[in-house]
């Protein structure tokens, strides 16, 4: 039997700069039977321009780009409470960096994991920064070329840090039928390693065909409520869809099987009772 689907609550930025909501959400991945919590880190200055910055957008927290970047990043001492309290808690969390100062901000908690968003997958120098670490890495593959997955993956087999793809298409939220649920196939079979799926899509079912595709690793968003403000809250998954994919997860990898064929007790004690008027299974 292959070894359980890793499965990843994206928090992100849906914690809206809240502490108390950030430690709720931790919560519900918890209580669900996630394997982990997954941040979002960015140097804001690096990652945006001067010109964006400064531009025009009403938040909760003002008028500008800037206030409601700002209002989104945890800073150090919030994120020493969230390793803190993910520690107490027993389960894993880790983040993706934006940007190499944010690598290097995050490697001070020393976590088990490091992620490559979609976003950054072109950016080399970060790649080699957390290839440099040597951590198991789930590389997100939306907006991409195979030129592009090739030139990661090779920085990451030079350092000698493991690593899996993840299969992503990067629209917030995802039509179903934009999937493409094949590449997970193709990613496998085409780069000879392991492939999860990062989904950003309304609903579970394209999740729960991506789990029978055989993924390693499972990454969604998720929210307390997808009306909240935010970006990324309408292509997230609550409370109760959690703990239903979760569940249903599980169940999927049960099914699956070892694919071989067998004809089992269970129905061979049916195959007698249905079979009686043919004079069959004597010689058993």
């Amino acid at each position: 039997m292959n070894k359980p689907i890793f499965i990843v609550a994206e928090i992100g930025i849906n914690h809206n700069g809240d502490m108390s909501i950030c430690k709720q959400l931790i919560d519900i991945a918890i209580d669900t039977g996630c394997n982990a919590v997954k941040f979002q880190k960015r140097d804001i200055d690096l990652v945006y321009t001067q010109e964006m910055l400064d531009s025009q957008r009403e938040s909760p927290w003002g008028s500008t780009q800037r206030e409601q970047k700002i209002g989104l990043e945890f800073n150090q001492e919030q994120y020493s409470e969230i390793d803190q309290y993910c520690k107490e808690k027993e389960i894993e969390w880790f983040a993706s960096a934006w940007d190499v100062n944010s690598q290097k901000f995050l490697k001070q908690f020393d976590c088990k994991y490091n992620k490559v968003a979609s976003a950054m997958i072109v950016d080399t120098n970060l790649l080699k920064t957390i290839a440099a670490e040597k951590k198991h890495t789930f590389i997100s593959t939306g907006m991409t070329t195979y030129k592009d997955i090739e030139i990661a993956i090779d920085i990451f087999k030079q350092a000698g840090c493991p690593f899996e793809l993840m299969h992503t298409v990067s629209t917030y939220p995802m039509d179903f039928a934009d999937a493409n649920l094949n590449m997970i196939t193709t990613l496998r079979d085409k780069f000879k390693c392991d492939v999860g799926y990062s989904g950003h899509e309304v609903g579970l079912a394209v999740s729960y065909g991506a789990a029978a595709l055989g993924i390693t690793s499972l990454e969604r968003h998720i929210t307390i409520d997808r009306a909240t403000y935010g970006s990324d809250q309408a292509a997230s998954v609550e409370k109760g869809g959690l703990r239903q994919l979760v569940g249903a997860v599980r169940k999927i990898e049960k099914a699956m099987g070892d694919g071989k064929k067998v004809f089992s007790e269970k129905e061979m004690a049916v195959a007698i009772k249905l079979r009686a008027h043919l004079d069959w299974g004597k010689d058993l």
